[in-house]
C-alpha cells in the first residue's frame, strides 16, 4: 500500500472523525457527562475495562456507570468498604469487583489530595519532557498504590514497555476535544499525547507507512506518534481514531482506507 501523506489522513478524518462512527465504543460513555469532573473518572472506568470484546466492554463499563449517578459525589460520599459491597458482584473477564473498588477508591484519594485526577496526572507533568510517558508513570505509580505489589494491569506502567494503549486512550479523550473526543482536562498538552496502539492500530499503521516495527510496544507507539508528528506537531493523535474506525466498523474493512483516503 502507498504510504498516506497528511493529505490522506485528513480526506479520512473529515470523512469519519464524527459521533455516528463512535458505537460500538467505550467512548460514547463519555458524552452522558457535561461535568468534566464527573467525566474524568467516567474515562478512567471506561478505559481501564476496554479490553476483550467491545459487546462485553459496553456492558461491564454500564454495570459501573448504573450505580454511580454522578460518579464524582458518589466517590466522595462513599467509603472504601461500601466500595467493596457495591461491586462484589462485578466480574468482567478476569477483572474483580474488588479490583474496581480499588481502583475507584485511588480516584477518589487522588481527588481529595489533588483536587481533580487531572490536577493528580499535572503533579508528574513537566514541560521539559517530551512526551507525557514520565507524567504516566507517576500517575499510575499514585493510582495504583493499593493493589498488590503497586501494580495493577488495569493501569499498566510504561517502564515496563507497554504501549499503555488504554492509558493512552483514556489521556486522548481526556485532553483532546472535538466531534469524537469530548476533552475536560485543559491543562495537559495535546501535542505530547501518545497514540493509544494495539495489535489493530499497529497493523493499520504498517500498511499505511508510519511504523516498521514488528509488535505493539511503547518504542512502536512512539515511532508512529513521531510520524503523525511531523504533519501535525500540534496534535499528532488527531488522526487515531478515524483510523482506527477501519476494521472495526462493519462496513469499513482494512482494503476500504485507500478508497477512501482518495488514493485510488
Amino acid at each position: 500500500m502507498e504510504k498516506f501523506t497528511r493529505k490522506h489522513l485528513e480526506i479520512l478524518y473529515s470523512k469519519f472523525n464524527r459521533r455516528d462512527f463512535v458505537h460500538p465504543d467505550p467512548l460514547e460513555f463519555l458524552y452522558g457527562y457535561g461535568n468534566p469532573a464527573d467525566r474524568e473518572i467516567v474515562g478512567l472506568v471506561a478505559s481501564s475495562l476496554a479490553y476483550g470484546k467491545v459487546s462485553q466492554i459496553l456492558k461491564s463499563v454500564s454495570k459501573i456507570l448504573d450505580r454511580m449517578e454522578s460518579p464524582r459525589d458518589f466517590l466522595m460520599n462513599t467509603d472504601k468498604q461500601r466500595l467493596f459491597s457495591c461491586f462484589k458482584d462485578f466480574k468482567h473477564r478476569f477483572t474483580t469487583g474488588e479490583e474496581m473498588a480499588l481502583l475507584l477508591h485511588a480516584a477518589k484519594s487522588a481527588i481529595q489530595k489533588y483536587g481533580s485526577l487531572e490536577n493528580c496526572f499535572m503533579a508528574g507533568y513537566s514541560d521539559k519532557d517530551a512526551n507525557l510517558i514520565p507524567a504516566m508513570g507517576n500517575f499510575v505509580k499514585i493510582m495504583s498504590a493499593e493493589f498488590k505489589d503497586g501494580e495493577t494491569y488495569l493501569l499498566p506502567c510504561p517502564r515496563r514497555g507497554s504501549a499503555c494503549k488504554r492509558l493512552n486512550l483514556y489521556l486522548r479523550w481526556m485532553v483532546r476535544k472535538d466531534d469524537v473526543d469530548s476533552g475536560g482536562w485543559d491543562d495537559v498538552p495535546k501535542s505530547k499525547l501518545i497514540i493509544p496502539v494495539d495489535v489493530h492500530m499497529w497493523n493499520i499503521c504498517s500498511r499505511t507507512g508510519f511504523t516498521a516495527r514488528k509488535q505493539a510496544n511503547l518504542k512502536s507507539a512512539i515511532e508512529i506518534t513521531a510520524k503523525f508528528a511531523e504533519f501535525n506537531p500540534g496534535d499528532p493523535v488527531k488522526y487515531d481514531f478515524c483510523l482506527t474506525r477501519f476494521g472495526i466498523r462493519d462496513e469499513l474493512e482494512y482494503d476500504d482506507m485507500r478508497k477512501h483516503a482518495g488514493q485510488e
